[in-house]
């Protein structure tokens, strides 16, 4: 019993911040508002299937896979170079430690550092057309879009790919390839019956690890987005303090519900690929 007491703290902030929240949301989600007397409803759910909340969804879910997808493929490509530089080189001793400020660096600081670069009124907004007569956003403000979303996320996205890549990659053993190699493969012949399917499932559960991530952010939209909801986040923000939706906040719940449920799909098949991962690279 003594021994346990050391999770006795992570076991209150999981209770807490976890449990506690995801039991409110799930209730609130099934309950009517007190102006509408309470009570249990599936209104709140039934507004799920609104035109505005699926899109919201479908925006969401494609921001996420784009992001994650750019940030798990030049994440990969920027691990494999710190993987194979000299164990505790400088290299690899400033890239890691640049990854793990940046993966944290979003939320308004980030907006505001796009939109100062790549704005309208932004350094290399304003240089491209002074100097090159070259307008970025001739075709339209894809900033605050899908396109530019996704370029703002993939920001802190590929940090975090090489801090939860890099030690898949670590986990390669150079007798293998050097068995290869002694066996006649070639390189493509190494990496493509290999090392590719050993890192195929690290690299999987990486890029999920990036999707649920993504999924779940919510300040760097709210800041460069000044008008509509295009992602759930901010569906839910107006949900629960817009002055025009009022008695929304149960649907707030229920968008939060749904948050809940894909994260929880996306983090089980994460597990179940770091469980294959650790069988190989373990």
């Amino acid at each position: 019993m003594p021994s346990l007491l050391g999770v006795v703290p992570f076991g209150a902030y999981v209770v807490i911040f976890l449990i506690i929240p995801t039991l409110v949301v799930a209730i609130g989600a099934f309950t009517a508002n007190p102006e509408d007397g309470g009570g249990v409803t599936l209104a709140n759910i039934k507004a799920l299937g609104e035109r505005q909340v699926l899109d919201a969804f479908v925006f969401s879910i494609s921001l996420s896979a784009a992001s994650a997808l750019m940030g798990a493929i030049l994440g990969a490509l920027l691990a494999y170079a710190v993987a194979t530089a000299k164990p505790n080189g400088m290299l690899r001793r400033v890239v890691t430690s640049a990854c793990a400020v940046l993966a944290q660096f979003g939320g308004v600081t980030l907006a505001f550092a796009f939109l100062a670069t790549i704005g309208l009124t932004g350094f290399i907004t304003l240089y491209l057309q002074n100097h090159f007569d070259v307008n970025i956003f001739s075709g339209g403000v894809w900033l605050f879009e899908l396109p530019g979303l996704t370029l703002v996320y993939t920001y802190f996205q590929i940090p975090l790919m090489v801090i939860v890549f890099l030690p898949a990659l670590d986990g390669i053993r150079p007798q293998w390839r050097e068995a290869a190699e002694s066996l006649g493969g070639s390189t493509w012949q190494y990496w493509r019956l290999v090392g590719g399917p050993l890192l195929a499932p690290a690299f999987l559960g990486s890029t999920l690890l990036l999707f649920a991530n993504a999924f779940s952010a919510y300040a760097t939209a709210a800041a460069l987005v000044s008008q509509g909801s295009p992602i759930v986040p901010l569906q839910i923000r107006n949900a629960l303090t817009s002055e025009v939706l009022l008695g929304q906040q149960n649907v707030g719940k229920a968008l939060a519900l749904g948050m809940v449920v894909v994260v929880a799909i996306v983090m089980w098949l994460y597990a179940l690929l770091q469980r294959r991962t650790s069988r190989w690279l373990g």
